[in-house]
């Protein structure tokens, strides 16, 4: 792929994106860069540019992303433990990276 750009950095990218509630690839990349000084804590060392963000968003798989969402919930089912079932309280939102 995408050199210098990372699946993680992408999947940042693009919570970024849900929870922020933008509408586009050049928002994204302008917000990103604004907020560098907080994504820096995520692992991410500089905003993608449009055409790196876009080409990654057609070129990975969403399986990737769709595998990393059940891990995180197994995750968070395992640390919670038995006595109490784990659910989302909220209304549960997926992007889609196309």
């Amino acid at each position: 792929g995408t050199k210098g750009f990372s699946c993680w950095d992408q999947f940042v990218a693009m919570m970024f994106c849900q929870l922020g509630r933008v509408n586009s690839l050049r928002e994204i990349c302008y917000r990103l860069g604004i907020y560098l000084g907080k994504i820096v804590h995520l692992g991410m060392k500089k905003p993608p540019s449009c055409s790196t963000l876009a080409y990654a968003n057609e070129h990975r798989p969403w399986q990737l992303y769709q595998q990393l969402f059940y891990r995180l919930m197994e995750r968070c089912r395992s640390t919670i433990g038995e006595k109490h079932k784990f659910r989302f309280k909220n209304k549960l939102l997926s992007f889609d990276a196309t």
